[in-house]
């Protein structure tokens, strides 16, 4: 018997709302053409900073089925990682949120191969395809757009309508035609400019650009030189990421909690004291850091962000 393309998508989202998904959306693996102009045009000013990454497989990186030789469909998928009254995003050394827990590429990337072999056996034999969680160089939030899966807000997040923009992005490209989304999901920030205002670097600019030399997550994560004097003060104690344009966005007061156990900090994080953070050790930060992405910035990044905080 043939399946249609409607039954096999209807599989796919009840098994991805199993493994804890919260919104799974299918797009053509086609070129993104506004984008690609976009994204010159941002590179062609400086702010993608030092993330040179971001100058290679520009075709790629525009193309998703350049990426993945016979792909015909991106699926797109949000996991919800907000966590509510947690002090690690109240008090110095802040951490944000999507790190307060195991590595988000290990546990997405689990639920991702899972369900890539769900689709195989159940429905597709000669399926074929890659899967990647902020792994790839694919322009992720367009596509999940693309997918009907929300807009990107003023501050270049996605944003969900229910789920906000606390939520990690995944993609599969695979060489199966699906039914594409053809509604793009509303753009309601509307006059709203609370990101804008409340970001005390002012890394957002106009139309929806993010100038990373600029943003504290860049400058306490990816940047590999000293942060700059212009900065001291200004980071309002933020020491791996920053969450400040997510925390006063008006679609994360309702948006639900995350249900995975896995993203939740260990009670040795959680009972850190201000004694233990400035006495912090290589071995310690290991330690407390072990399967976290907190490790990214490796333990002398570290050291140097706490330093210009404190």
């Amino acid at each position: 018997m043939s399946l249609t393309a409607e039954y096999i998508a209807e599989g796919i989202r009840k098994k991805a709302t199993e493994l804890g998904f919260g919104e799974v959306g299918f797009a053509p693996a086609a070129e993104l053409t506004e984008d690609k102009e976009r994204l010159k045009a941002w590179l062609d000013k400086g702010y993608h900073a030092g993330m040179e990454y971001m100058e290679k497989h520009f075709e790629k990186r525009t193309n998703p089925s350049l990426l993945v030789e016979g792909a015909v469909s991106v699926i797109s998928f949000l996991y919800n990682y907000k966590q509510s009254g947690v002090h690690l995003s109240e008090v110095a050394p802040k951490i944000a949120r999507y790190a307060y827990g195991r590595d988000y590429h290990d546990v997405i990337r689990e639920k991702l191969s899972e369900l890539f072999s769900f689709i195989r056996d159940e429905y597709y034999p000669d399926l074929e395809g890659r899967y990647f969680v902020d792994s790839a160089p694919l322009l992720e939030r367009t596509l999940a757009a693309k997918a009907g899966l929300g807009w990107i807000g003023k501050n270049n997040m996605l944003i969900n309508r229910r789920l906000g923009s606390f939520v990690f992005l995944a993609e599969m490209l695979v060489n199966i035609e699906l039914p594409y989304n053809r509604t793009p999901m509303t753009d309601r920030c509307g006059g709203c400019t609370k990101c804008i205002e409340a970001c005390p670097t002012k890394a957002i600019l106009p139309d929806r650009v993010i100038d990373s030399n600029r943003c504290i997550s860049y400058l306490t994560i990816e940047n590999k030189e000293d942060i700059s004097e212009e900065f001291k003060g200004r980071l309002q104690g933020w020491t791996f990421g920053c969450d400040i344009c997510q925390e006063v966005c008006p679609w994360n007061r309702k948006a639900p909690d995350t249900e995975e156990p896995e993203f939740k900090p260990s009670e040795h994080l959680l009972a850190m004291t201000p004694a233990q953070w400035g006495s912090l050790t290589q071995e310690k930060f290991s330690v407390l850091f072990k399967g976290s992405a907190v490790k990214r910035t490796k333990y002398s990044g570290w050291v140097r962000n706490y330093r210009f905080i404190s």
